[in-house]
């Protein structure tokens, strides 16, 4: 999970809970995924990549495996969660920005969103985050999205989870459904017990809208910002199973 914003209120964990994240999502969690997508970047780009931008990286989690293959430059639309990630990655260097609207004026091997890619809820986002990809890309460069659905493959889960550190300890549930399966977003409810070090316990709810697009669509738009797109079955425990990954290679 990480951020982008959009025309919803900003979830809570991306503000006033982020430094509860490392709790929520920890850094051994993401071993075996980051591998996997760093293979998928090597696998899809014409030559072994050296320089990676990653888009919407939240706390970190997937750079903490990442910075010993690349050079990282890590953004995120939250300072709350771009600290959590400065502690983790110090060596990284981190701006803060929207995926939608950021230029940095230089140009990357590949270009990484993980599931913050979930928070662009319409058409026109995708757009404006493909072409930020698309700008900040070498000729041939390529682009890794990674939704945790997309429309064909979306189903309500559930799921839970958590972590206990330095004398804290959180445990969630999370919720996702769709109360308008003609739109384009679904939601995310997610309900947190927060223990602090004194063992005195709080309750918070937290809903996420994100966006639910079909794969023709992801195509088209992709293809429209300039990339030659490939949607690959998801082969992975993580995100959900049966969701899929989409490849950007830049043409122009």
């Amino acid at each position: 999970m990480a951020t982008v914003g959009g025309t919803e209120p900003e979830p809570i964990l991306y503000r006033e809970l982020s430094e509860w994240w490392p709790l929520l999502s920890a850094p051994h969690d993401y071993v075996n995924e980051a591998a996997f997508y760093a293979g998928m970047l090597e696998r899809h780009s014409p030559s072994p990549p050296k320089r990676v931008l990653e888009l919407g990286c939240g706390g970190g989690n997937n750079a903490f495996h990442l910075k010993d293959r690349y050079e990282l430059t890590l953004v995120d639309r939250s300072e709350g969660m771009l600290n959590v990630s400065r502690r983790l990655n110090p060596e990284c260097r981190h701006v803060v920005g929207d995926m939608r609207t950021v230029r940095l004026g230089e140009v990357f091997d590949c270009v990484f969103i993980h599931d913050a890619v979930v928070y662009l809820t319409s058409l026109d986002d995708v757009a404006r985050a493909a072409r930020t990809a698309r700008e900040h890309l070498k000729p041939g460069g390529v682009a890794l999205f990674a939704p945790d659905f997309v429309r064909e493959t979306f189903e309500p889960t559930t799921d839970c989870g958590g972590h206990d550190l330095d004398g804290r300890g959180l445990r969630y549930v999370s919720w996702a459904w769709d109360p308008d399966p003609a739109d384009t977003t679904f939601i995310t409810d997610y309900a947190f017990l927060l223990r602090e070090r004194d063992g005195s316990v709080t309750v918070q709810h937290d809903r996420h809208h994100e966006g639910l697009f079909s794969m023709p669509e992801w195509s088209e738009v992709l293809a429209a910002e300039g990339f030659d797109v490939e949607i690959i079955p998801y082969e992975h425990p993580y995100p959900p199973e049966g969701t899929v990954l989409i490849v950007g290679r830049a043409t122009r």
